[in-house]
């Protein structure tokens, strides 16, 4: 028995240490796990993938203001992953993060690395040349602090005018107007006959048909041909697939031992015999090209079709190939279950906090209306109820004296019944008999339907607080929300990132405004009809009574009845 008690104990204590997470340095006080899903392809190894990171997948609040403390781990929780930073915009919560993994393993369910931050005395780690491969001969990403810089090992540097644009595909993007740019003879560059070539870059044409060059050194070219990607050197051409207009898409050469292979959107699109030329002369992109250029890899090797398929998944706008998951601090294990309203509330802008707040208290003002007019409204009810029952028992000997005994302090009608009674007693004179003519009955009649009046206006008391929510609250709520979004945009624009996750998150933050004007609305809409139609029956009871009451004296004491 102790055996099998040790032995449980024993595969209890291995299962805790299994669950527990191995937390890489405590000096980073948080993390966030980055699962990896590279459907359809091959295993890739050596292989940048692009980290976009926005309001609605991390908290730049808890980051370093230029991304100086971000560090990548392996899923080993050990090893630290070569990165750099193409773009890291605290202000407006945007961020570009060129990633190395040494491998991408599609039988891999559980794939995923790690991202750290929250490190005040960090220094920066980022290292632009070491985030790629051997292979790889330039890189240029066209942001705006390195706009015309390879960022790989080569360091080399592209000469001519461009202009830029911010809004683009990952952070900024080079728009060409049919004047090249160039790079100077490189060895890293150089072509050879029986080598390897790849290219590829991002293209966003301004308009089809056009014959443009995206790239050319010497004899060899790769151009758009109308609408067709052409590879050609010498008479020899390959071309395939079909450019769009307006649109972003992935173009990509590659050529080895005599063979080349041309891609759109990480598809193989035209293949043929082609010999590399012996070339080292300058290298020419953009010539009579027209539209947005982004995210130029050259390479002295020959990428092959997984290795496009995984670029067009992790760079694309709508990328699947990472998820971001939630952030977790001090050790603890992530939650896979993802907290909707708090992205939400982490989104919202100062001016859509200030419209929730002004909400949130003409809610809580409603609410306290609809509570306290709720029970005022309970007890004159009960009270009438009691009274009334009273009133309708009452003979003629004591119709003027119910208000000796038991006392109704909540009801209306005894309020009315005590207004009357007092103009009835101030015409008792000498101890005699009371009579009372036709003016003394609309004078106690006058008096009561003063206060009738007076009850009324308690009854209705603070319910324009309740018409106010009601029309209010949704206009409030809609001009959070158009400011909202005018400020999501207006962000997006002057960051250059239109991807739908960095858009997403401010849109749907701007819209809990115009929920929250309506979770304001309608419970205040329900209560105002409620509580009008509970005060309106209440209303119609005193008007009747004050009729049956003042009729009844009447009866008993007209002087010129009697």
């Amino acid at each position: 028995m102790n055996k099998i008690l040790f032995l449980l104990f024993t595969f209890h204590l291995m299962s805790l240490s299994t669950v527990a997470a191995a937390y890489w340095d405590e000096a980073w006080a948080a993390r966030v796990k980055i699962t990896l899903n590279p459907q359809g392809v091959a295993a890739v190894e050596q292989v940048p993938v692009a980290v976009r990171l926005h309001s609605g997948n991390f908290n730049f609040l808890d980051a370093d203001a230029d991304g100086a403390d971000l560090r990548f781990v392996a899923a080993d929780d050990k090893t630290e992953l070569k990165f750099h930073i193409e773009k890291f915009d605290s202000i407006n919560e945007l961020a570009v993060i060129w990633v190395l993994l040494p491998q991408l393993n599609p039988a891999d369910k559980s794939a995923h690395f790690w991202l750290y931050y929250g490190n005040e005395a960090a220094t920066s780690a980022a290292d632009s040349k070491g985030s790629w491969d051997s292979g790889t001969a330039a890189v240029f990403h066209f942001s705006e602090k390195t706009l015309l810089q390879d960022a790989s090992a080569n360091g080399l540097a592209a000469t001519g005018e461009i202009t830029v644009q911010k809004a683009a595909l990952l952070g900024a993007a080079a728009v060409f107007n049919g004047q090249p740019l160039t790079i100077g003879p490189a060895a890293a560059l150089k072509l050879g006959a029986g080598g390897n070539f790849s290219y590829s870059v991002w293209i966003k044409p301004g308009a089809l048909p056009q014959q443009a060059g995206l790239y050319r050194q010497e004899s060899l070219s790769v151009k758009i041909d109308g609408q067709k990607l052409v590879l050609a050197t010498g008479l020899t051409a390959i071309s395939g697939g079909e450019i769009r207009a307006g649109a972003w898409q992935h173009v990509a050469v590659a050529a080895t031992a005599g063979k080349a292979t041309l891609y759109v959107n990480g598809a193989a699109v035209g293949t043929g015999d082609l010999a590399l030329p012996d070339a080292q002369g300058n290298v020419e992109i953009g010539a009579g090209y027209i539209g947005e250029l982004d995210e130029i890899q050259i390479a002295n090797v020959a990428r092959g079709e997984d290795w496009f398929k995984v670029a067009v998944a992790g760079q694309g706008m709508d990328s699947q190939l990472l998820k971001i998951g939630k952030p977790s601090t001090d050790g603890e294990e992530e939650e896979e279950s993802v907290s909707y309203f708090g992205i939400l509330f982490q989104s919202l802008t100062v001016d859509a906090w200030v419209v929730i707040i002004i909400l949130a208290v003409m809610f809580a003002i409603s609410l306290a209306v609809m509570v306290l007019k709720g029970k005022l409204v309970a007890r004159t009810d009960r009270g009438n109820r009691l009274f009334l029952d009273r009133f309708a028992n009452a003979g003629s000997d004591d119709l003027l004296a119910l208000d000796k005994g038991e006392s109704y302090p909540d009801s209306t009608l005894f309020h009315l019944y005590g207004a009357g009674l007092k103009e009835i007693r101030k015409r008792y004179t000498n101890g005699n008999e009371l009579a009372l003519t036709g003016a003394s009955i609309d004078a106690i009649k006058a008096s009561i339907d003063a206060n009738l009046i007076r009850e009324n206006k308690k009854l209705n008391a603070n319910m324009v607080l309740l018409t106010i929510a009601i029309s209010g609250g949704p206009f409030l709520g809609l001009l959070g929300t158009v400011v909202g979004v005018m400020i999501t945009f207006a962000a997006i624009a002057a960051a250059g990132d239109v991807n739908v996750n960095a858009i997403a998150p401010g849109i749907a933050a701007a819209l809990l405004a115009t929920v929250a004007g309506l979770a304001v609305a309608i419970p205040a809409l329900f209560g105002y009809n409620y509580l009008a139609s509970r005060i309106k029956n209440i209303t119609t009871d005193m008007q009747i009574f004050v009729d049956e009451f003042v009729t009844r004296v009447a009866e008993l004491y007209d002087a010129e009845r009697n």
